[in-house]
């Protein structure tokens, strides 16, 4: 069965569509307006092998906030819906990517249980035109939508677009091995309760 997803969210702020494909190949279609946010969902397409398309219009002349946010919001609805009832998934994933000087982590857990540890600090306000405060915001959409436990950081490193991208490259890979579908499991769901 495809695990794909199409979502609409229209708010006052925000007018958001996002396709998505667990099992594509890591192409994407991203459209928010904020060329470095752009540049990380391309990263966490490319490298969790997620088919994503994204466009946003967003009140940018207040600032990036509720773009940020509420893509997070709509990615994370669109996951969950791909994800149906999580038959057969690895379930867990964990990625540790390099970015030169800079490291970022992830752990995740698939569970239906929305939590979330971020833990980087930034030198600068702003990657590019992105307030660098936005990316936990952008995280913590995510994960509470997704319906996933995450904890994410960037232990170290010195450019902050780099500890960014680490963490972003880190989220993708391990949503690529807790999406995964396990052949011994693929009529179970892991879990003792039986549902996630």
């Amino acid at each position: 069965m495809a695990r794909t997803a199409e979502l609409k969210r229209t708010t006052g702020e925000t007018d958001i569509l996002v396709k998505i494909d667990i099992d594509g190949t890591g192409k994407s279609n991203i459209s928010t307006g904020i060329g470095f946010f752009d540049h990380m969902l391309t990263a966490l397409s490319k490298h969790s092998g997620m088919d994503l398309d994204i466009s946003c219009k967003g009140d940018l002349y207040v600032d990036a906030h509720h773009s940020v946010e509420d893509v997070g919001i709509a990615l994370g609805q669109a996951f969950a819906q791909a994800m149906g009832d999580k038959k057969g998934i690895v379930r867990y994933g964990c990625a540790r990517c390099p970015l030169d000087e800079a490291l970022g982590d992830a752990v995740i857990d698939i569970s239906g249980r929305p939590f979330i540890v971020f833990d980087c600090k930034f030198t600068a306000d702003k990657c590019g035109e992105m307030d660098t405060q936005l990316f936990e915001e952008f995280f913590r959409s995510f994960a509470f939508n997704a319906g996933i436990t995450l904890h994410i950081s960037s232990p170290y490193g010195i450019n902050d677009h780099h500890k960014a991208e680490a963490m972003f490259k880190s989220l993708a890979r391990a949503i690529r091995q807790a999406a995964a579908i396990d052949e011994r499991f693929k009529d179970q769901v892991i879990s003792t309760k039986g549902v996630l």
